[in-house]
This record gives structure tokens, C-alpha cells and sequence, in this order.
């Protein structure tokens, strides 16, 4: 780990003029490239004090061992150098998307003698039309056969052409009259030219004319009583319709435009572009990526113009760009689009209409993506293994850690102290045995000393169940002779769903469920987990290895993940175990911290809501829900009401003096709950409870 001291340019020899910079690592490899309008102050920023850096960036400049920089005449050319060089020497700290997948094109050949329509993947090629991307291939060649009734280019391969052109005989298609068979000299190749580029026109939605120029011939046929040449032209016409409807109109006035969606999380984010000509979307693509280096949306944004029309020309970069989030530089970015399309581009973030609905929908679509990706690189089961496999050899396991159980503490300024227990088995969600806790012996807010009372409580009632089972030595009653003990709790009512997040969630909290009768099985706590993780670092490791080892337990091993950081914490180690990146096995204590944070937030919530919808009037017996709305209708809030004397109180329609005096007793024995405050404005909210309970 490098000392950025070590290799700091002084002040004076970075010009502030705009530029590109490039960090290079001890080996010499670039690790990073980034650009500025003023090339001193960006990167004297990174030589600051490393407890004030993001994490990614304090994590790129102790890997560099030195800093260059060139200089350019204008911010644009800047933006141009920093796609060049991230393209040529791919730097490990830079976002870079990824294709999920190579998308298809429908490709014209106008670089050929006789343009040819076909499906290409890949890198784009110089003098070929393309229309897309397309998510199937197949949808391509419905499109194609639909539009070869009224523009018949030549489809077949070069093989196959210079075939018929030898011997004089065209394909099936050339007799079925959807291909103008240039290769047997049927048209000459200025006429099939002239067609190939009208196939383009009608894909770059240039339709109207087309289609009405064919029902203009069909009526002109019908009329000269041609009724075969006219229902062929109807034909043609309702052939081209089917095509046009494959792809609805999503934007008035034929608006060509790109949408682009960015959904992220603190690790990953995904990219989705809706490609619209015309009027209608015309192609889908979408890209994930890993957040290696500190970027937000407008960053992220700005990555993905760069590679969207980094090598693009001429009409690739349509009029208008709609972004969720503007790039820091949104004029320099403006200016590099219009150099590339050749005219003025306009990149803007859709405020209203037709366009801010597309918008949304393309913001959906890049939020499923995000979760598809993350759920198949879940379900995977080599993956999973390699993610064990990982821990294991970080942590200095024997084994893989097959069980792994992590904590998360939650409270509120101090105020309804929660905390939660999940369990993953081998890599996957183990719902049914997720835990919650109420913290007991304490009041007030110190996650340290919280954590200590869950895990020495969790671990208290698993050695408990340890004794009384024996170590489950007994055979269960119907489990065969040589099959293992069963494990897990005992069956029972499905437990409710969360509507939060749909999932089943256990409805009670662990530690004040009693146990069921015995029936040979372990029962909540009995079954050890291989790894304990917890949320948080040093501090909360070493109280979670304490309680473990005030109650003798030596064999379950212990870390934490530090949220900020994303290092693993070990018990009495000074420095923290940094997994990699690309690592499966950092990957996997992320999801389970994550699950964790959820559990225990959903659960901190809920108890608070419940508190709130408490109010004194319900400890006053005799006193109905109709009489409490009453009240607290009369004098606006159960805080004026305390403040009312009996006879006020009396005047109250259907409330006699008993009633009041029960009233008055009852909210004077209450103690008025700290005002609630607005952690997001600092307003302190006006109490107004006591309407429901």
C-alpha cells in the first residue's frame, strides 16, 4: 500500500488548464483516468487527507505509485481523451458497462455492390446501416420477411449469391418475389441500391410516405380494374402495417431520442437505453457494472454517453438524449454529442408528458435488471460455492462456513433499540429461521453494548438446547437409522408476509417465544451456526468474540463487515482481511449484511409505528372508541386535552364528571413523550396522537 505523499506532484507543476490525468500503479499499468476543466484543483484533491476520501478513492490512490497528466485546449477534447484513453488501457478504478449479453442488429450492407439485409452482432462495421439493438434475433427476421414483400433486398450470404450468378438460377426467395434476385441480373444494381435505401428510410421511420404512396397505387389499379395488381398492393401495404405495429408509438411528432436509465445500489448499478426513431422504440440494450470507483448518477450517466456514441457518427446520435441525472459537465458533453451527430443534440432530463412517462418506464426496466442480475448471481450454485469457498480461505476457516448467521442492531435517536438475526445455509436465505430481538438490559443508544446482550442471548438458549438435546445424539422418531438428525425449527402455522417486502417473515420476536413441547427435534436455537457475521467494525466484533466467549463457546468463528469500508473485521486483529473487489465471497457477506440492515429496519419501524398509534385514553376503562374520538375531536390533540381541566372535560357531549376525573387521572400518571422531529428538515412535529389505536 502506497503513501500518496510519496509521489505528490507539488502545486506548481500541475497547470490549470483542462486536461486528463492517469494514475499509474507500481508496475507501471494505468489504473485510473479522469479529466478536468482545471487540472490543479482536481488533482491536488486526491492528495488530501485519506480519512476525508470515499473509500474507492482512497483505495485507487494508495494502489497508484504516480500521477501524469496532459493538457488540452478545451473541455471537449478533454471528455474525447478520457474515452480514448479508458478505452485502450481499461483501467481497473474506472466504471466500465458490460454487456449482459451480445444484443443483435439488423445490419444493410451499403458498402457492397449488392446491399444485403442480415442479423449482425458484434463490433459495428464502416459503411453498414444498422437498426436496433433488438432483444431476439428472431424479432428481426419477422420484421425482414414482412418488409421483403415491398423491398426485396437481397438477404442471401456471398456464397450463395455468386452460386446463382454462375448458374443462372435464383433462390427460393427470387421465385417466391422476396428478393429482386440482383444475381441473375433481374434489376440492375442502381435499382436494387434504390431499394435498399428506401428499406432504410422505412426503418429509420421515415413510413408515412410509403405506405401511402402504396394505397395511392392500389386505388389507381383498382380503378384501371388491374383488381390482381391492387390486391397485391394491399397486400404490401397491410404487410408494411404489421411491421410498424411491432413497435407502438411511444412519442409524438416522430421523435428521434435515446432514453437512458440508471438504477444502482451501493455496489453495482445497471444501465438501460430505449433507442426511439420515429416515434417508436426501435431497440433496447441495458448494461450492469461495479461502483469501483466513487461516482454518482450524473457520473454514472456521463460513463455511459461515452460509451454509447464514443465511436458513433452522423445520425447513430439522435437529436435528443433524455438522462435521469444531468453530467457535471452537461455543456462540454452537449458540444462533444453535436461534434459526433454533425447538428445540435439536446441532453436533457424529461421534466413532463409523454417523455417523462417513457422515462419511467425505462427507469422500471433498469431496476429488473438490477435484480435479475443480482438474483442469478445469487442462485448459482457454483457461484455460491466459490463464495464459501472464498470466506473460508479469508477468514482462516477448516471448512466452508455452510451456516452463516449475521446481526444488525436499529434504533431511532436511541428510541425503540431492535435488533435482527438472519440466516443464509449454504449461500441462500434461510427465512423461516430470521430471528428479531428487543434489547432489554439497557436503555438508550450503544450498538457495541447491544450487540454483546443479543449474541451472548442467542448463544445462552443455544447451549441450553445443546444440553437438553444431548447434542441431538437421539434418533428423532421416524428419521431413518442412518439418516441425519433433522435440523431447523419446528413446523408450524406459516408465518405472515411482510408487505413491505413480500416475503414470509417470522411474527414473533425470538427471545419471547417459549419453546414447544418436546418432540425429539432441535428446536429455534439450537442448531450453531459455522461464521457469525455482524454489522459494524472492530468494536462490535470484539463485543460479539466477548459474549461467545463468556459462555465458553470457542468453536464458532466470528467477523464483521464494515459497511463504509467494505472490510472484513477479524477478533484481536489490527488490520482488517480486504477481499477483492471481484470477490464472490465479499460479494455474499454483503447480501447477508444487507438482508440483516433490512430485517432489523423493518422491525425498528414497525415497533415505533405501534407506539405511536398508542394513546393514554386507552388505559381508561369504560371509555369507548367513540367517546376517545370525541375528545380528542373537541380539543384537537391529546396534548391540549391534558392540559383541560375536569369541568372542560365535562363539556364534552356524552362525558359525565366520572369519566373526566378518569380522564384527568389517567394523562396525568402519563409522562408527555419527547416531541418527534423531522430528521431530514429538523422541524419538530406537532403532536397528534391519541386518534386510533
Amino acid at each position: 500500500m502506497a503513501d500518496p505523499s510519496s509521489y505528490r506532484p507539488k502545486p506548481g507543476q500541475i497547470p490549470d488548464s483542462p486536461g486528463v490525468y492517469k494514475f499509474r500503479d507500481e508496475h507501471r499499468r494505468v489504473i485510473y483516468v479522469g479529466k478536468a476543466k482545471n487540472l490543479r484543483q482536481r488533482v491536488a484533491n486526491y492528495f488530501q487527507d485519506l480519512a476525508h476520501l470515499h473509500p474507492r478513492t482512497r483505495t485507487m490512490v494508495t494502489t497508484a505509485a504516480s500521477v501524469e497528466w496532459t493538457v488540452v485546449s478545451t473541455e471537449v477534447e478533454a471528455l474525447q481523451l478520457e474515452y480514448s484513453w479508458i478505452k485502450e488501457f481499461d483501467p481497473r478504478f474506472n466504471v466500465k458497462y458490460r454487456d449482459d449479453k451480445s444484443y443483435p442488429y439488423l445490419a444493410v450492407t451499403l458498402n457492397e455492390e449488392f446491399p444485403r439485409v442480415q442479423v449482425m452482432r458484434g463490433a459495428k462495421k464502416k459503411g453498414v446501416r444498422y437498426f436496433g439493438p433488438y432483444g431476439h434475433a428472431w424479432a428481426i427476421r419477422e420484421t425482414v420477411d414482412l418488409m421483403l414483400r415491398v423491398f426485396p433486398v437481397r438477404t442471401c450470404s456471398a456464397g450463395v449469391f455468386k452460386n446463382a450468378a454462375r448458374t443462372g438460377r435464383p433462390c427460393l426467395l427470387g421465385y417466391i418475389g422476396k428478393c429482386s434476385a440482383p444475381c441473375v441480373g433481374r434489376v440492375t444494381p442502381e435499382e436494387h441500391r434504390e431499394l435498399a435505401e428506401d428499406f432504410c428510410d422505412f426503418m429509420a421511420g421515415r413510413t408515412g410516405t410509403y405506405i401511402r404512396r402504396l394505397e395511392k397505387d392500389m386505388m389507381q389499379a383498382a380503378e384501371e380494374m388491374e383488381y390482381e395488381r391492387a390486391a397485391r398492393l394491399r397486400d404490401d401495404a397491410g404487410a408494411l402495417k404489421r411491421a410498424m405495429e411491432k413497435s407502438a408509438v411511444v412519442l409524438a411528432d416522430a421523435t428521434d431520442a435515446d432514453l437512458i436509465a440508471v438504477a444502482e445500489d451501493e455496489l453495482e448499478a445497471a444501465l438501460q437505453i430505449f433507442h426511439v426513431r420515429g416515434g417508436r422504440v426501435r431497440g433496447q440494450r441495458g448494461w450492469v457494472t461495479d461502483k469501483v470507483e466513487a461516482v454518482d448518477t450524473s457520473g454514472l450517466v456521463e460513463h455511459a454517453l461515452q460509451q454509447l456514441y464514443g465511436e458513433e457518427r452522423g445520425d447513430a446520435v439522435p437529436k435528443e438524449v433524455l438522462v435521469p441525472a444531468l453530467p457535471e459537465d452537461t455543456e462540454a458533453v452537449s458540444q462533444w454529442l453535436a461534434e459526433r451527430r454533425g447538428s445540435q443534440v439536446s441532453l436533457r432530463i424529461p421534466q413532463r408528458g409523454d417523455k417523462k412517462d417513457l422515462m419511467a418506464t425505462v427507469q422500471r426496466n433498469a431496476q429488473q435488471a438490477l435484480g435479475l442480475h443480482k438474483t442469478k448471481r445469487a442462485s448459482d450454485l457454483t457461484t455460491r460455492s466459490r463464495a464459501l469457498e472464498e470466506i473460508a480461505e479469508a477468514l482462516g476457516l477448516d471448512t466452508a462456513p455452510l451456516r452463516i448467521e449475521c446481526y444488525d442492531i436499529s434504533h431511532l435517536q436511541g428510541d425503540d433499540v431492535v435488533a435482527s438475526m438472519v440466516v443464509f445455509e449454504d449461500g441462500l436465505a434461510r427465512k423461516s429461521e430470521y430471528r428479531r430481538f428487543q434489547i432489554k438490559g439497557f436503555e438508550g443508544q450503544d450498538d457495541v453494548r447491544s450487540m454483546h446482550e443479543v449474541i451472548g442471548r442467542r448463544f445462552k438458549r443455544y447451549l441450553q438446547e445443546k444440553e437438553r438435546t444431548g447434542e441431538w445424539e437421539e434418533q428423532p422418531t421416524g428419521t431413518p437409522a442412518d439418516g441425519p438428525a433433522p435440523i431447523g425449527p419446528v413446523p408450524g402455522p406459516a408465518p405472515a408476509a411482510d408487505p413491505a417486502v413480500g416475503d414470509a417473515e417470522p411474527t414473533a420476536v425470538a427471545e419471547d417465544t417459549e419453546p414447544r413441547e418436546d418432540d425429539g427435534r432441535p428446536k429455534r436455537f439450537a442448531y450453531p451456526p459455522q461464521l457469525v457475521v455482524v454489522d459494524g467494525g472492530q468494536p462490535q466484533v470484539a463485543a460479539a468474540k466477548r459474549a461467545l466467549d463468556e459462555l465458553g463457546i470457542d468453536d464458532i468463528a466470528v467477523c464483521g463487515l464494515a459497511k463504509r469500508l467494505e472490510e472484513v473485521w477479524l477478533p484481536d486483529d489490527d488490520d482488517p482481511v480486504v477481499l477483492p473487489r471481484s470477490s464472490e465471497g465479499l460479494y455474499l457477506l454483503q447480501r447477508i449484511r444487507d438482508e440483516a440492515h433490512r430485517f432489523a429496519i423493518t422491525y425498528q419501524r414497525a415497533k415505533r409505528a405501534k407506539r405511536i398509534r398508542t394513546s393514554p385514553l386507552d388505559e381508561v376503562s369504560g371509555l369507548g372508541e367513540t367517546r376517545k374520538q370525541a375528545l380528542i375531536k373537541h380539543f384537537g390533540s391529546v396534548k391540549k386535552l391534558r392540559q383541560a381541566t375536569i369541568d372542560e372535560i365535562c363539556e364534552v357531549p356524552g362525558i359525565g364528571r366520572r369519566t373526566a376525573e378518569s380522564v384527568a387521572a389517567a394523562l396525568a400518571s402519563t409522562t408527555p413523550a419527547a416531541p418527534a422531529v423531522n430528521t431530514a428538515t429538523g422541524e419538530i412535529i406537532e403532536e397528534d396522537d391519541g386518534g386510533s389505536s
